[in-house]
């Protein structure tokens, strides 16, 4: 998986990452090696934070304290207590009109059931990756909009609760999303801070988003110091042209 720890380092130098981005792997075989998850997981979007220190593997017993979890990823064999227990919390949350009928059924849910979710650093996957996930604040994020609306057109669609609806989201539609997460996810992860959110690219096109990554970083920091030389000059009671702005950039 050499090539992935070369776009693992890619991404991290370009876009100066917090968190390593994140393999996430829906597999129906486990790659011989990999552990099963050490610990209790009030919901399956903590694993996300957790992959930064090592691969690991994920059953339905690792998810099933979250029944929104384990409806999103359709886990496999889910516990006699699931139908319950997601009844249960979509009644709570429709008692106070934070998800209506109409709202369940746009949420989305993987196509195919899941047996394991294998999750790792990007560098280290045991697997080529389902989903690679990047925690980016905006101005990172600007930088990723701009690399996927030249690599799949349109705009990037900006998701809300659930957070880990956006796994099934770029699977289903094999197109990349942001999540601004949700309550749940910015109370369990320590690196959902509130100046980030979670990027979900499709593993199959990592190096097509990886490549206009680069390129745009290293154009945004070109623009961004012209951009700031101008205001400078204009703050300064000058009224540069284009042409000196661009010659004072180069010296």
């Amino acid at each position: 998986m050499s090539s992935y720890t070369t776009v693992a380092g890619a991404l991290q130098k370009s876009l100066n990452l917090a968190l390593p981005p994140i393999a996430v792997c829906i597999s129906d075989e486990v790659p011989e090696g990999v552990p099963d998850y050490d610990g209790r997981a009030p919901a399956g979007c903590l694993f996300w934070q957790e992959a930064a220190k090592g691969p690991f593997v994920t059953r339905t017993t690792h998810h099933e304290l979250c029944a929104i979890g384990v409806h999103t990823h359709r886990m496999a064999n889910p516990p006699a207590s699931y139908e319950a227990e997601l009844g249960d919390v979509l009644k709570t949350m429709a008692g106070m009109d934070y998800v209506r009928e109409q709202d369940v059924l746009e949420i989305p849910v993987l196509e195919n059931e899941t047996r394991h979710v294998i999750y790792a650093p990007l560098g280290k996957t045991p697997l080529e990756p389902t989903v690679v996930l990047l925690f980016a604040h905006s101005t990172q994020s600007l930088i990723i909009t701009e690399a996927v609306q030249q690599v799949e057109p349109g705009v990037p669609p900006a998701m809300g609760r659930p957070a880990c609806a956006v796994v099934p989201h770029a699977v289903n539609t094999g197109r990349a999303a942001l999540s601004l997460g949700c309550c749940g996810a910015r109370a369990y992860l320590d690196s959902l801070t509130d100046d980030v959110a979670i990027w979900a690219l499709p593993g199959s096109k990592l190096n097509l988003y990886a490549e206009r990554i680069d390129i745009l970083a290293r154009a945004n920091a070109v623009l961004g110091e012209f951009h700031s030389l101008r205001r400078t000059d204009v703050e300064a009671g000058l009224e540069p042209t284009v042409a000196e702005s661009l010659a004072r950039l180069e010296n």
